[in-house]
């Protein structure tokens, strides 16, 4: 049996209004391949989507950033970290490589800064891509609203969102509602842990929690939005995530009803561990969709 094509990957830096933005880039050999644009989730970054981008690389477009605070992007020490300047920036990265038509893939805080782009930018968007990235009220577990509902200056707040910045918190998230731990690799929440102890980078954590209740205060519109635009949606989610739980996942199909969805027995981090399950349906939904993604 021949091998499948591996994926050649670009690791380049851009400037973006003095944020030196880190992406991953595979480098297909058809030139009109279709882009996926990949938006990693907290506390991670775009190292997440390495073996997706090895698996599907060779025939799709992939690009994957980090986020200011997140990954190898370098911020300056006077960003103001907040949800909408993570998606001004993740906007001028789109802008500075020149795409205009993409599928676009959100996960966890992927979903906050990529809705943000889709309002702003609602012909970019070719297709949606939703993995465990929440959008709706009934998609946040009680764990995840006590977290939202934390704000500056009310007592032992911070030393809460701080204990998720330690590596039993960073693991845990990884581990949680995973059926077989045994797929889990530990690099992936090793590096997140190596990052988050950057200086300055609990910092800026602690300032994108405390800022997260505008995402929830923003579902309304993304759900216009879907309702709107109706894009060709695929939804895989993994139902033992402890903050965004399966009717999440299932709201969507109230403003998009012909989304497919994909629901697995695993955690936050579905890719860590359905990689082999997931990779073949984004392919199938980008060839469904590569007439008009990234052309």
């Amino acid at each position: 049996m021949p091998l499948r094509p591996i994926a050649r990957v670009a690791h380049r830096r851009i400037d973006v209004g003095g944020v030196r933005v880190f992406y991953r880039e595979s480098l297909p050999e058809r030139p009109d391949a279709p882009a996926l644009l990949l938006l990693h989730g907290f506390p991670s970054a775009s190292h997440q989507y390495r073996r997706l981008i090895d698996t599907l690389g060779a025939d799709y477009r992939l690009i994957a950033p980090d986020y200011p605070g997140f990954g190898h992007t370098e911020a300056p020490e006077d960003f103001a970290y907040s949800f909408d300047r993570l998606a001004d920036v993740t906007e001028g990265f789109v802008q500075r490589l020149g795409l205009s038509r993409f599928v676009m893939y959100v996960f966890d805080f992927g979903a906050p800064v990529g809705f943000r782009l889709a309002e702003r930018h609602p012909e970019w968007i070719a297709g949606l891509i939703v993995q465990n990235g929440n959008a709706y009220t009934e998609g946040l577990s009680d764990v995840a609203r006590d977290f939202i509902a934390l704000r500056p200056g009310t007592p032992g707040a911070e030393d809460t969102i701080r204990g998720l910045l330690t590596p039993p918190g960073t693991r845990g998230q990884y581990e949680t509602g995973v059926a077989d731990p045994a797929l889990l690799a530990p690099d992936g929440w090793t590096l997140d842990q190596h990052f988050l102890d950057l200086p300055g980078r609990k910092d800026a954590q602690v300032a994108l929690a405390f800022d997260y209740h505008s995402n929830v205060e923003r579902y309304d519109r993304w759900q216009a939005w879907l309702r709107k635009h109706t894009p060709p949606t695929l939804i895989t989610w993994g139902v033992g995530d402890p903050f965004f739980p399966e009717p999440g996942a299932r709201a969507y199909l109230r403003d998009v009803p012909d989304a497919e969805l994909h629901l697995f027995d695993t955690g936050h981090f579905a890719l860590e561990t359905h990689l082999p399950k997931i990779a073949p349906l984004v392919a199938g939904f980008l060839d469904r969709v590569s007439d008009v993604a990234g052309r």
